[in-house]
């Protein structure tokens, strides 16, 4: 018998200096029964990342055909598209092909690292792609915050990330790979 995703409900203030944007969002989370606590961190940190009130977390790990997470535009067309991990050469291609602005959120320590030394050379060519790298201890600690009912609040600020649940805080030092030309 399949099992089914674990719903999380997440109450999610963003204080975004850097953009100006001081917002709270009631997300529920559906965990894929596959996914991790660490990888549903990171996923609700990129919500919080680039968080707009279309943004939307979509089936995710379900389907290879959507992203983790995107924006879309009043009209229905793709903003942005925001994936987890270290997708292909090929899905980095259809996603930038599907939306002008593609975020990839890695994580995995050296795996994430010797992902990135692979394709990089073959990015280049992508405008609107961006890719950020979290650190393994990052998420490692993030993943340690999740719970069922999670009140988080994320502070960014000068390119830092502070994630605090209740008393526990982490701070998170993305690090960009590669930036989107302006």
């Amino acid at each position: 018998m399949a099992q089914k995703a674990t719903i999380y409900k997440v109450e999610l203030s963003v204080s975004d200096m850097d953009r100006h944007y001081y917002e709270t969002h009631k997300l529920t989370v559906a965990k894929h029964p596959s996914e991790t606590d660490e990888r549903m961190m990171v996923r609700i940190l990129a919500f919080a990342l680039n968080a707009h009130e279309q943004l939307e977390m979509t089936k995710g790990l379900s389907t290879d055909e959507e992203p983790d997470i995107w924006h879309k535009s009043l009209s229905g067309e793709l903003e942005l598209w925001v994936a987890l991990g270290q997708p292909s050469e090929k899905i980095i291609r259809q996603s930038c092909g599907k939306s002008n602005k593609v975020i990839i959120y890695s994580y995995g320590g050296r795996t994430a690292e010797m992902w990135w030394e692979k394709i990089k050379n073959g990015t280049t060519r992508f405008d609107g792609l961006t890719v950020v790298n979290f650190s393994e201890a990052d998420t490692s600690a993030l993943g340690q915050l999740a719970n069922r009912a999670m009140k988080l609040q994320v502070n960014i600020q000068d390119g830092d990330v502070m994630v605090s649940v209740n008393d526990s805080i982490v701070y998170v030092a993305p690090v960009i790979w590669k930036n989107a030309a302006s």
